[in-house]
């Protein structure tokens, strides 16, 4: 167990991803207090982990050292901090909080800003990896804040990631974060494209996955979505609406810097289609979907 400031921690969002984290803070031996939306799925958490769950994120500051946040979007984070009956209502003294959902760099800051007018501390510290890597505790976690502020908060993200890396100041984590997201979206749907062609082609897909897992294309996102693409599995380890919510924070951060970023604005479009086929609530390897339209072709 860890003993120093940061022993008491406060956990808010228990979706796909934060009740694995959570559940890994447990394990790492720090008392826990809980707040999610729906109360009676914080209290399932307590029951299951040994924690507490509170009525209010203020009630759950108030007995906190550090506060994490795993929400969907921006104005969630928001509601929770800043709202009523949220987190800066309940504060002690040198409450520090720790937001692990991705929101984009502007209203990192913008949240950063009005948190310390209150006296709280802030790390914008989102996370790479989807459910399995949650619940095994491999998360690759891009921090930004003070250097003090990072330190402090660095033993819980210890607990919940492999690679945990200071990467600057407030904001800096969160663009980096949409920055991978696009990446990584843009690569799902060149391996969809691939599949395609190979189908098309009368490649035997297997040999054509192997080849390229063993070559110069190889990638996280061939390993993770041409299975599920193929079989058109789409069980969500990672929200197709979640990944083009990144990617529009992306792409408004690339617009306001003056520079470009194609290869993510024809990723989102093909993510947006499929939200439009009601598909935003599976995997984002439901771009395929799109994809086979466009092709007239099925895995």
């Amino acid at each position: 167990m860890y003993l120093g400031m940061t022993q008491n921690v406060g956990f808010i969002g228990l979706g796909i991803m934060g009740w694995r984290m959570a559940a890994n803070l447990r394990k790492a031996g720090f008392q826990l207090s809980v707040w999610n939306r729906t109360a009676a799925k914080a209290k399932r958490f307590a029951t299951e982990h040994d924690a507490i769950a509170v009525d209010t994120p203020s009630s759950l500051a108030a007995q906190s050292d550090v506060v994490v946040t795993m929400v969907v979007d921006a104005p969630q984070v928001e509601r929770v901090l800043l709202g009523p009956q949220g987190v800066a209502e309940g504060a002690r003294d040198g409450l520090l909080c720790c937001d692990m959902s991705t929101i984009g760099p502007s209203a990192a800051i913008r949240i950063a800003g009005a948190l310390h007018e209150s006296g709280i501390g802030f790390v914008d510290a989102p996370v790479s990896g989807s459910s399995p890597k949650a619940e095994d505790g491999t998360l690759t976690i891009m921090a930004g804040g003070e250097r003090e502020h990072f330190e402090r908060a660095l033993p819980l993200l210890e607990a919940m990631g492999e690679l945990v890396v200071h990467v600057g100041p407030v904001g800096h984590g969160q663009m980096i974060k949409v920055i991978n997201n696009a990446v990584a979206a843009i690569n799902a749907a060149a391996v969809g494209e691939a599949l395609l062609v190979g189908k098309q082609a009368g490649l035997d897909l297997d040999a054509l996955v192997g080849v390229i897992s063993a070559g110069s294309g190889a990638s996280a996102m061939l390993d993770l979505k041409a299975g599920p693409m193929r079989s058109h599995d789409y069980t969500a380890l990672f929200k197709l609406e979640h990944m083009l919510k990144d990617l529009r924070l992306c792409l408004q951060e690339a617009e306001a810097a003056g520079i470009g970023f194609g290869f993510a604005s024809e990723a989102a479009e093909i993510l947006q289609a499929a939200a439009d086929q009601g598909l935003g609530e599976r995997d984002f390897a439901a771009l395929i979907e799109v994809l086979e339209v466009r092709a007239g072709l099925r895995l």
